[in-house]
């Protein structure tokens, strides 16, 4: 079901990222270019266990599983850019820059996040990052991952 070269299904996604359920935030790559630019949706669904707590009544998503999200999306990108990687290599969260929240996301949104490639130095690498839903950002960041054997 793949339409483009450029696109990442699930087994891919999961093959690079060692999240499972329920924590792998990334549903699928639309497209990506290495080194440069990502493209990536989650699906917010009601069956999610966060909503049993946050918030009964009012579900939204929370701000830091958007940030976490868009942090898988960089991983991604890092481990697509990355020619020659060990087993053992992750990308591992190393700090948030101006973050903001627009708008919150409930269940039934799709939120589509965006990541791009900034700069890297001594296996720190810089990202803006915004994720959206329904074409209105609801998150904006500038997220640093460190390449890092384990």
């Amino acid at each position: 079901m793949t339409n483009s070269l450029n696109t990442i299904e699930i087994q891919e996604i999961m093959a690079l990222l060692p999240h499972r359920y329920p924590f792998l935030l990334i549903d699928r790559v639309l497209d990506y270019t290495p080194g440069e630019s990502l493209t990536a949706i989650k699906n917010v669904t009601i069956n999610e266990p966060i909503f049993t707590g946050h918030f009964p009544g009012m579900p939204i998503f929370p701000g830091v599983l958007i940030l976490e999200a868009m942090a898988q999306a960089t991983g991604i990108l890092g481990f697509k850019t990355v020619t020659e990687r060990s087993e053992n290599e992750l990308y591992l969260f190393a700090a948030i820059d101006e973050a903001r929240f627009k708008k919150p996301v409930m269940p039934g949104d799709q939120m589509v996040i965006e990541v791009k490639f900034l700069k890297e130095r001594r296996n720190l690498w810089k990202f803006a990052c915004e994720a959206k839903v329904d074409g209105q950002i609801v998150c904006t960041a500038e997220l640093m991952c460190a390449r890092r054997e384990l």
